[in-house]
C-alpha cells in the first residue's frame, strides 16, 4: 500500500500523549536466595511499587499503598529480596519488611532521613544499608525484626554504595567515596570483618583511589572470592580477587562496563551459580550486551576469553541478576520494545512483565541509526538518528528535527525503547539525540573532556553534529528544534543564546540557568560537581557568568517553550523563572508551565500528558506554520 503524503510535522500519528504516560518504569529485579521468588520494582504515574513473582504463579504486588523507594541522593536501592520476604526502603525515609505472604510491611527504623540499599544476613538477623540525615551519609544496620534502634556501621566518608555481604555473613564490602569527587571519578572498594553483634571489625581498603573508580563488590557463591568493576584508565576492568590467597585477576580488561553511579542499586555483572564464570554487560556504542568470562585460576593479570550470550533481539540490558538454578533475569528493551523483565535459561525465554500494553506495529518505530562526525578540534563524536517513520504517510524532502540534549551531562542515550522519539518521529520529525563529550560510554578521555568546558564543549557538539546531519540531507536547517531537561536543558538555553537562528525554536524542561545558584543551591550528591565541569569559586567566577543562561537570556529571540516542577530542588523554579521574565520583558514568543508536585523528572500522568499535549501545539504554532 503506497503512503499518503503530507508535511512533515503534521503526520496523523499513532501516539498519543497519554501512550507515553501510560508507561511504567522498571527500576530493578532481583532472585531471593533459593531462587523461587523473583521481585521487581516498578514506578508508574509518580509511585513505586514491588512485584513478586514464582513459576506458575502470577505476579503479586508486594507493596500496596506503600511507596518504595530509595532516598538517597537521586534514589535507587529500592529494595532486597530476601528468602522468606522483602527489605524494602520507602520514600518516608524508613525501612520496612514484608513477608512474600500476607501481612503488613513492618518498620524497622524511624522515620528520619533517607535510606538505601539494604542488604540482609544470611543468617535473617540484620538488615545493613545505607542511611543519610542532616547532610550525614553512613553504613547502618538494625536487627531484621526491628526489635533495637538501628547504629552505624560505618562512617567518616562523604558517601557510600552497594554494601554487600559474604555468603557466610562474616564480611561486609563497600564502596565510598568522598567531595569533591563524583563516584565515576574515583572511589574506594573496601572490605570490613563483622562480628556476631553486627560491628566491624576491622576494614581494609582493597582497591580505588581519588583518581580511581571502583563499582559493585560481588562475592562469589561460596565466599572465596571478590569481584568488582575499575576504571582508572580509558576503559574498565573487570577484577577478581582470591581472598584466600589474596591474588588478584583482570578477567575482562579494557571495556567500557562501568555505568555512572547517579542512583544506588546498579549492578553490571553476576557471578554463576558454580562460581566459575561472570555474566558481564558491556556497552558498545550506546548498545548493551550480555557476555560470558569463566575464571582460570591459572592465568593471572589477563584478559579472559569473553563470550556473547544470546538474550533475543534486545539492544539495551540492565540489572542481570542469577537464581541458583541458573535462570537469568533481567530487564531488556529495544527501539521496537518497551523494556520488560526477562527470565531465561538455555533457549527458554519468558516474558515475566511488560511495562506498557503492546498498542504499536513494530513499524510504527524508528530504528536509530548510528550518527558520528568529527568535532572541528578533531575528535570523533556521536549521536543517534531516528529518521521519521509512518506506516501510512511520508513526505519529501529533508525532515524538521528534534535535537535531544541528555542530561547529567554524565549519561548517553541509548539505542533503546524511547516513547518521545516515537512521538516525534511518526508525526514526521527527526529525533537526534546527541551522547555529546561528556557522556558515558565511549572512554573516561570522552567523558572527562567537558571538565572545565561545560558550556562550551557540549554546545559545540550539539551544533557541529547538526550541522553534519544538515549536510548529510538528513535534517531541514531552517526547522532544527533543540530540546533539553536539566543539563541538556542548560545547552539549549546556551545554544538559544550563543546561536540565535541556528533553532527555529527550544523546549526546556527544568534546565539550569544560573550556575552560581546551582552551586549554593543544589543537594550533596553534586555539591561539588560544577567545581569540576565549570571551575571552583571564586576564581572562575567569570566562567560562571559568561556561561550562566539567565545572564544572557536577552539574546534569545526564537521561541521557547519552558516547563518546570514546583517540588523540584535540584533545579529550583527560580531559575526557570528568571528566563521567563527576561522573555516576557523582550517580548520573545515563549510559554511556561510550571508543574505543582512534580521534582526534578516529570513522573505522573496528568503531567506528562500535558507535557506532549502543549509541544505538539507549540511545534506547529513556532516550527511547522511558522515562515
Amino acid at each position: 500500500m503506497s503512503k499518503q503524503k503530507l508535511p512533515n510535522g503534521l503526520w496523523p500519528s499513532p501516539v498519543s500523549p497519554s501512550m507515553i504516560a501510560g508507561g511504567a518504569r522498571v527500576n530493578d529485579v532481583q532472585w531471593s536466595p533459593d531462587g523461587k521468588t523473583l521481585v521487581w520494582s516498578q514506578s508508574e504515574d509518580g509511585k513505586t511499587s514491588l512485584f513478586a513473582w514464582r513459576e506458575n504463579e502470577a505476579p503479586w504486588n508486594l507493596s500496596g499503598e506503600f511507596n518504595p523507594s530509595g532516598a538517597v541522593g537521586y534514589g535507587g536501592g529500592d529494595f532486597f529480596a530476601g528468602m522468606e520476604g522483602v527489605i524494602f526502603c520507602d520514600r518516608n525515609g524508613r525501612l520496612y519488611s514484608k513477608p512474600y505472604g500476607a501481612g503488613i510491611p513492618r518498620a524497622l527504623t524511624p522515620e528520619f532521613g533517607g535510606c538505601a540499599s539494604p542488604v540482609l544476613s544470611p543468617d535473617g538477623k540484620t538488615v545493613f544499608f545505607v542511611h543519610t540525615y542532616e547532610g550525614k551519609d553512613v553504613l547502618a544496620s538494625v536487627p531484621a525484626d526491628g526489635s533495637q534502634w538501628s547504629q552505624i556501621v560505618r562512617q567518616g566518608a562523604d558517601f557510600y554504595m552497594q554494601p554487600t555481604l559474604s555468603p557466610d555473613g562474616s564480611l561486609l564490602a563497600w564502596v565510598e567515596w568522598d567531595h569533591p569527587n563524583m563516584p565515576w571519578d574515583g572511589s574506594r572498594l573496601m572490605l570490613g570483618e563483622l562480628n556476631h553483634g553486627g560491628s566491624l571489625e576491622a576494614a581494609w581498603h582493597l582497591a580505588g583511589d581519588e583518581h580511581t573508580a571502583t563499582f559493585q563488590p560481588a562475592f562469589s557463591p561460596d565466599g572465596s572470592k571478590l569481584a568488582w568493576l575499575q576504571n582508572g584508565e580509558e576503559f574498565d576492568d573487570l577484577i577478581v580477587l582470591d581472598l584466600e590467597n589474596g591474588k588478584r585477576q583482570v578477567l575482562v580488561r579494557n571495556q567500557s562496563m562501568l555505568p555512572p553511579a547517579w542512583v544506588q542499586g546498579l549492578r553490571a555483572f553476576s557471578w554463576t551459580t558454580d562460581g566459575e564464570a561472570i555474566l558481564f554487560l558491556i556497552n558498545n556504542q550506546a548498545t548493551v550486551s550480555l557476555h560470558a568470562a569463566k575464571l582460570d585460576d591459572q592465568v593471572t593479570l589477563q584478559q579472559a576469553q569473553a563470550i556473547n550470550i544470546d538474550t533475543g533481539n534486545f539492544s539495551l540490558l540492565e540489572q542481570p541478576t542469577l537464581s541458583p538454578d541458573g535462570r537469568l533475569a533481567f530487564i531488556a528493551q529495544s527501539p521496537s520494545q518497551a523494556p520488560r523483565v526477562i527470565v531465561q535459561k538455555d533457549d527458554n525465554r519468558q516474558v515475566v512483565m511488560r511495562s506498557r500494553a503492546d498498542l504499536l506495529m513494530p513499524e510504527d518505530f524508528s530504528i536509530p541509526q548510528p550518527f558520528s562526525w568529527t568535532s572541528s578540534d578533531g575528535v570523533l563524536v556521536h549521536g543517534l538518528y531516528y529518521p521519521p517513520t509512518n506506516a501510512n504517510y511520508s513526505s519529501d524532502g529533508a525532515p524538521p528535527v528534534m535535537v535531544h540534549v541528555h542530561s547529567g551531562p554524565t549519561a548517553q542515550a541509548f539505542n533503546a525503547f524511547i516513547m518521545e522519539a516515537a512521538f516525534f518521529t511518526s508525526r514526521g520529525y527527526g529525533y537526534f539525540a546527541v551522547n555529546y563529550r561528556g557522556s558515558s560510554g565511549y572512554g573516561r578521555s570522552y567523558r572527562e573532556a567537558l571538565n572545565g568546558n561545560w558550556g562550551r564543549m557540549d554546545l559545540q557538539d550539539v551544533i557541529e553534529g547538526c550541522r553534519a546531519l544538515v549536510d548529510a540531507g538528513m535534517a531541514d536547517p531552517r526547522k532544527l528544534v533543540v530540546k533539553g531537561g536539566s543539563a541538556g536543558g542548560y545547552t539549549a538555553l546556551n545554544a538559544l543564546i550563543h546561536h540565535p537562528g541556528f533553532f527555529k525554536a527550544g523546549i526546556v524542561s527544568y534546565g539550569v540557568a544560573n550556575l552560581f545558584l546551582m552551586d549554593m543551591d543544589t543537594h550533596k550528591f553534586e555539591a561539588h560537581y560544577n567545581a569540576s565541569l565549570v571551575g571552583k569559586l571564586p576564581e572562575a567566577a567569570e566562567k560562571y557568568h559568561a556561561w550562566s543562561p539567565a545572564f544572557h537570556a536577552g539574546k534569545i529571540r526564537d521561541a521557547v517553550a519552558i516547563f518546570q516542577g514546583g517540588e523540584d530542588r535540584v533545579v529550583t523554579p527560580e531559575q526557570s523563572e528568571s528566563i521567563v521574565n527576561i522573555l516576557r520583558a523582550n517580548k520573545v514568543p515563549h510559554l511556561y508551565k510550571l508543574y505543582e508536585g512534580e521534582g526534578h523528572g516529570f513522573r505522573k500522568k496528568a503531567t506528562l500528558v500535558d507535557f506532549y499535549e502543549t509541544i505538539d501545539r507549540f511545534l506547529k504554532q513556532y516550527v511547522i506554520f511558522s515562515l
